[in-house]
């Protein structure tokens, strides 16, 4: 008997649904990437999560054994498995997890946060539609970040593990150092194009094969 394809669940429909801000510039970012050199992509759809909790306050524990903790520091990140947070300020702060973690894909993280939060003083807020996600890697990610942000990015002082708010071509995002090489950088989505062309255009002299 011939086996029947399984019918979409809802978490399908709603994932097929979503259209990834930099959607068109997927071929330009293939195109413009170099093994070893400089590369980029998008990684759409990731959950992102803003809270506001005071540091040491009830709620923000609530929420850090949620999370797997909380960062305590301008830059500092935390990661518990998949998650991770990023401090933004001293009562701010950006949970970041895998697409399938939100709840309209049967996901459980922002509804425990909220149940964390309960109706205390804070906010727990779905930002996952708020902004995406770039990740640019190799050799010479930091070189193409240094001609638009100011940020001292020397591995000396911006370490893996790392992320601040900034500036990259006078557009606002979250840069993330996620190893000594590579950089997740969050714009919001509706610079995501404007910050895309401007990384490939960045990459340029650094992802041609001429180049010695």
């Amino acid at each position: 008997m011939a086996e029947t394809a399984a019918s979409p669940t809802s978490a399908d429909k709603n994932l097929a649904a979503r259209i990834s801000p930099a959607r068109q510039l997927a071929e330009a970012f293939a195109a413009g990437s170099l093994a070893g050199t400089a590369e980029i992509s998008e990684v759409p759809f990731l959950t992102m999560v803003g809270l506001r909790a005071d540091a040491g306050s009830e709620p923000a524990a609530r929420l850090a054994a949620v999370t797997g903790g909380l960062p305590d520091g301008s830059g500092s990140v935390v990661t518990n498995g998949d998650t991770s947070v990023l401090w933004l300020g001293p009562s701010e702060f950006l949970v970041v997890a895998p697409t399938e973690a939100h709840e309209s894909l049967g996901g459980n993280l922002i509804p425990a946060l909220r149940e964390a939060l309960g109706g205390d003083a804070g906010q727990v807020v779905d930002l996952s539609a708020n902004r995406t996600t770039f990740e640019l890697s190799g050799p010479r990610a930091r070189a193409v970040l240094e001609k638009g942000n100011s940020l001292d990015l020397h591995p000396r002082v911006f370490k893996a593990g790392t992320a601040f708010s900034t500036e990259i071509a006078n557009i606002p995002a979250i840069l993330w150092k996620t190893g000594e090489e590579s950089f997740r950088i969050f714009p919001r989505a509706s610079f995501a194009e404007f910050l895309g062309r401007w990384l490939l255009d960045a990459m340029r002299e650094y992802a041609s094969p001429e180049v010695p």
